[in-house]
């Protein structure tokens, strides 16, 4: 599994932009087909909600990429 540490700048980052910024996926776009279409969990549950409110200590996973979001 690889791992991934992404630092916030700001209260928190929404799950399509963070897949974007991690270099996941090219636009938020496509991470938010992606979380529509349930290949993203948050703390080890599905997420549907494609703008989700990602805050520090949250873990985000697509596939075998796991991140650690931290606050900045």
């Amino acid at each position: 599994m690889q791992k991934l540490t992404f630092e916030l700048t700001s209260e928190f980052i929404e799950v399509n932009q963070l897949l974007k910024l991690s270099g996941l996926v090219d636009s938020g776009g496509a991470g938010k087909n992606l979380v529509a279409s349930g290949a993203v969990k948050v703390d080890g549950k599905q997420e549907l909600r494609k703008t989700a409110k990602i805050r520090a200590g949250q873990t985000v996973s697509l596939g075998d990429v796991q991140i650690s979001v931290v606050a900045g």
